[in-house]
């Protein structure tokens, strides 16, 4: 089982040992890194996880893993909060963030850009409206999503 089948299989894994604890697993990493592998789980609630969330879910995570044994090889496991620029990976995720800053880069060209950069004002019928800071707003696609994140304001 490697790397794809693996990370599903991790991901059925912890989601309800996540959502118990009332928090979101937000995305889940499995990958070679220069000190070997690892294995990180980003999570976040309502407030935002502190020091002690992280460790809860990292302690019961080791146990799972020690119980289930997927991986066949050594690694690290990581616990950590997703940041402020948090990743958007569902459309739960856009629904969740309506009014605040995003970053979305597109699998095509939308109105000859791939990059957009606003305030997230609604997601609707599959698409996310993005305005601009000229005023001017855009219908992205969900399925036409590449990459999505929340953007720090400062």
């Amino acid at each position: 089982m490697w790397p794809k089948d693996l990370v599903e299989r991790l991901r059925s894994l912890f989601f309800p040992l996540v959502e118990g604890e009332g928090m979101e697993l937000v995305d889940l990493e499995f990958r070679r890194e220069a000190g070997g592998w690892v294995l990180r789980l980003y999570i976040d609630k309502p407030g935002g996880v502190t020091l002690a969330d992280c460790q809860r879910i990292s302690e019961q995570a080791g146990d799972l893993l020690d119980v289930e044994d997927p991986i066949d090889h050594p690694y690290n496991l990581e616990v950590s909060s997703p940041g402020l620029d948090r990743p958007l990976k569902t459309e739960a995720d856009f629904r969740r963030h309506l009014g605040r800053k995003v970053r979305v880069n597109t699998l095509v060209p939308i109105q000859g850009q791939r990059r957009f950069v606003g305030f997230l004002r609604a997601f609707e019928d599959g698409q996310a409206a993005i305005e601009a800071k000229d005023g001017c707003s855009v219908l992205v696609p969900y399925a036409q999503i590449a990459k999505a994140r929340l953007e720090v304001e400062v």
